[in-house]
């Protein structure tokens, strides 16, 4: 198709290809083989709020032009402190210089050096304070920078972190070999969920997922880490707990929502029960990231193919007769 293989299309074509968002993946398709970069952009602001990255842009060009200031401001004291440095070197010179030794030449002396003195200390007090406005609005720019990263990272429909996030904290895993039997990835996905968007539309269908997503926060530590890794699919890393325990974790999760009702206030529909299926491996049992994922999804699918509503945890001769669409498109 000739579309620029960066980072933001890599994530406009994951998102459509996994079904997330079936408007995108039309929208997608109806801009053909000759979609141009503009258009690719466009359609990610509008379907995935990354119309921040022309904010995050700005915000970077902003704060390399105030290094520049301040680059400038420092080269400048430099200059002024070596000339005054060669001023009071001149001057110690021609005063250790007997033969032009005079009362006059003190008193030329002492003044030269006071107004230079002077001067001195007014021009680093001004240096000091032009450093402080660079330096607070080196600040802003900071923290403006590290809101539009967690907006970045934010899955704009559950507030919990993306898939764009749960790349960069699986990666980190395995830097801490220790911790690693300790440490368990857990994949969900919501059962049967296309049945509930087919029958009661998208709508729901999101409101649904807002009310997983709030049910899973709400019943791990907070210190948990929990993202929306594409349409129906969850991710939870649990780490400082045991298979056992991470076990306890996953049921609670899955009966809290077992028995959590799905009713239309308005309409009194019921549209539950709604439920999920985990699968989970420890690090330990894991040669790297990607291989972890991939004992986790084995479980998960064989959560899912023993009959949904349930918690697998991974072994070793769990059969890998399928193939992962998420963990093909996580290799890439």
């Amino acid at each position: 198709m000739g579309v620029a293989s960066i980072p933001r299309n890599y994530q406009l074509f994951y998102e459509a290809y996994i079904g997330s968002n079936p408007e995108l993946a039309q929208d997608l398709a109806a801009l053909g083989s000759r979609a141009t970069q503009e258009e690719l952009d466009d359609l990610s602001a509008r379907h995935l709020g990354t119309g921040q990255v022309d904010v995050i842009e700005k915000a970077h060009d902003r704060i390399l032009t105030e290094l520049d200031s301040v680059l400038k401001l420092l080269r400048q004291e430099q200059a002024s402190l070596e000339s005054y440095s060669r001023l009071l070197g001149e001057t110690a010179v021609r005063i250790n210089a007997k033969s032009s030794f005079s009362s006059e030449l003190i008193r030329n002396a002492v003044s030269l050096l006071n107004d230079a003195t002077g001067d001195k200390i007014a021009q680093g007090e001004k240096t000091a304070g032009d450093m402080e406005q660079r330096s607070q609005e080196m600040d802003q720019v900071r923290r403006e920078l590290d809101e539009y990263k967690r907006i970045a990272n934010t899955d704009s429909l559950t507030r919990l972190s993306n898939r764009r996030a749960f790349d960069e904290r699986l990666a980190t895993i395995f830097d801490h070999a220790p911790s690693l039997p300790v440490t368990a990835l857990v994949l969900a996905d919501i059962d049967n969920f296309k049945k509930i968007n087919d029958s009661y539309g998208h709508p729901v269908g999101d409101k649904i997922l807002s009310t997983v997503a709030s049910v899973i926060r709400s019943n791990v530590r907070k210190e948990v880490f929990v993202a929306r890794t594409g349409g129906e699919e969850f991710a939870i890393i649990v780490q400082g707990n045991t298979p056992d325990e991470v076990m306890i974790i996953c049921e609670r999760v899955r009966r809290a929502l077992e028995t959590r009702a799905f009713r239309n206030s308005r309409s009194g529909i019921n549209y539950g029960p709604v439920t999920i299926s985990l699968g989970y491996s420890m690090a330990s049992q894991a040669a790297d990231p990607g291989d972890l994922y991939a004992r986790a999804d084995t479980a998960l699918y064989h959560a899912k193919n023993s009959g949904r509503n349930r918690t697998i945890f991974y072994e070793d001769n769990m059969t890998k007769d399928y193939v992962s669409k998420s963990w093909l498109i996580y290799k890439k």
